[in-house]
């Protein structure tokens, strides 16, 4: 486990003129993927979906494919390529992260986070540049509340008059269908 970054992958912007005091990998994203990798059912989680998209991106940066899947929708985390997600993390020279946008409520239960993902390329620098839509579910049984990524990329064959991917009760048009 690395413990001694001095600053936290999603903290470092290429972008910014001026640098305010990034926060260390112990202060900023370790203690979400620690609790994952310890398993911790009730520990620490996401309060927004800023802070999910900032913990996924530093998982692709410290190649944590498990993570990355882990947080994604439930029932899209079976259609997700765990040897891709870890070979495209290795595969890329990670620089920072922009988050350009966070829209923390679009409805009931979802928000929005525009974001650049910065990577080198030879000599020069490109952007992944998304916009990326989360979700909070509910676990009814455990009364607890907890944010997801939702990938447009998963193919899922859902009607858009059956229920919601997410569990919400509603029916998938209206709840996450317009979102993936």
């Amino acid at each position: 486990m690395q413990t001694s970054l001095p600053t936290c992958p999603c903290q470092i912007n290429p972008s910014a003129e001026t640098v305010n005091a990034p926060l260390s990998y112990q202060d900023c994203c370790q203690p979400y993927h620690d609790a994952f990798y310890n398993e911790e059912v009730g520990g620490i989680k996401a309060e927004t979906a800023e802070r999910l998209m900032r913990t996924r991106y530093s998982a692709f940066v410290l190649i944590k494919p498990e993570y990355i899947v882990k947080t994604t929708l439930p029932a899209q985390q079976s259609f997700l390529d765990v040897n891709a997600i870890e070979s495209w993390a290795k595969e890329t020279d990670w620089a920072g992260l922009e988050i350009v946008a966070h829209t923390p409520k679009l409805g009931k239960r979802h928000a929005q986070v525009e974001f650049k993902a910065y990577f080198k390329t030879n000599e020069d620098l490109q952007a992944h540049h998304e916009l990326s839509a989360f979700v909070k579910v509910t676990d009814k049984i455990n009364n607890d509340e907890r944010w997801y990524f939702l990938d447009p990329t998963v193919s899922m064959s859902v009607s858009q008059k059956q229920p919601c991917i997410c569990g919400s009760g509603e029916k998938f048009k209206r709840c996450c269908g317009q979102f993936v």
